[in-house]
């Protein structure tokens, strides 16, 4: 039995707790509009700050199927959407022809049925789920090509597809789409247009501490604290990849598992390769750099206990 969509955005940021996602009042509203008036949601923000996991959570808590389909550099509509399945097509034709009498229309027709259409994971999102409409991950749409862009659109506005052999392949029920941008470029306005639109930035560092103790509930609060101060730090500086969430949480992860209570210059030069990852940056840190950073946060944590 199909989980219902939440009523409201209290419902749905409860939703979003349930799956240990810890998100904004904003978010929540922006996901509650897009499931109460079936629209496509655009998730932008840099990579590592929880687009990707929202789909998951949703999928999860609404006990509905995650179809995903993962964009790159020369995604095309047989890889993404159907293609047909020549090879089978080609022995239904030898078949025919060695039965002798084969009527060429009826053949084309045959041959060119539903049994013959393999399905990828547009065509999948629009079949009907006993467990409800599934969600779609269209991830990092940014990776694809303007003329994928110009074909998800009537994907998006009528949540059909146009099979020229059979025609429009229409949902009952449309699926719950959730599309990710990493801006590496310009998504066209046209698009944008039939989604909602939310920009995922980098959480607060009460927010992330809050992130951290969902996902590491083992870390100590000291290194906890220490942890977020030192990412935020880094986040303020020309780096070539600021560290996300995600790599906040590797780190902490790793911190704990090497039996580190708290940050010191040696535990900070051993692990930056868990947070940075990029040569240039981690070069750039490691040292002298990450000792200033380090005494600077532990100067500002003890000054706002003082005054706490």
């Amino acid at each position: 039995m199909a989980v219902s969509i939440p009523e409201s955005v209290d419902a749905t940021l409860a939703l979003l707790t349930g799956g240990n996602y810890v998100a904004d009042r904003s978010l929540a509203t922006a996901l509650h509009l897009s499931l109460s008036l079936q629209r496509p949601i655009f998730l932008e923000g840099e990579a590592g700050v929880g687009k990707t996991e929202i789909a998951k959570v949703l999928a999860e808590q609404l006990d509905r199927r995650l179809i995903r389909l993962q964009c790159y550099e020369g995604l095309d509509v047989s890889s993404a959407v159907y293609e047909w399945n020549y090879a089978r097509q080609m022995v239904e034709i030898r078949l025919a022809e060695a039965s002798g009498g084969a009527d060429r229309e009826a053949l084309a027709r045959d041959i060119f049925d539903d049994r013959f259409l393999i399905k990828r994971p547009i065509l999948q999102a629009l079949e009907a789920d006993e467990r409800g409409a599934p969600v779609l991950l269209i991830d990092e749409l940014d990776r694809t090509d303007e003329p994928f862009e110009a074909f998800l659109l009537e994907v998006l506005s009528d949540f059909q597809v146009t099979i020229p052999e059979l025609g429009p392949m229409k949902a009952a029920t449309p699926p719950i789409v959730v599309i990710t941008s990493n801006r590496t470029r310009e998504i066209h306005d046209a698009l944008k247009r039939r989604c909602f639109y939310y920009w995922v930035d980098y959480p607060s560092a009460a927010r992330e501490r809050e992130i951290l103790r969902v996902k590491a509930p083992e870390a100590p609060a000291e290194l906890t604290r220490q942890v977020v101060a030192f990412v935020h730090a880094l986040r303020k500086m020309d780096l070539f990849k600021l560290p996300g969430v995600a790599e906040t949480i590797d780190w902490v992860h790793a911190l704990v598992q090497l039996d580190h209570l708290a940050l010191d210059p040696a535990a900070i030069d051993n692990t930056l390769g868990v947070l940075l990852k990029y040569q240039d940056d981690i070069a750039k840190i490691q040292g002298s750099e990450a000792t200033r950073i380090l005494n600077q946060i532990k100067s500002e944590l003890a000054g706002a206990a003082a005054v706490a």
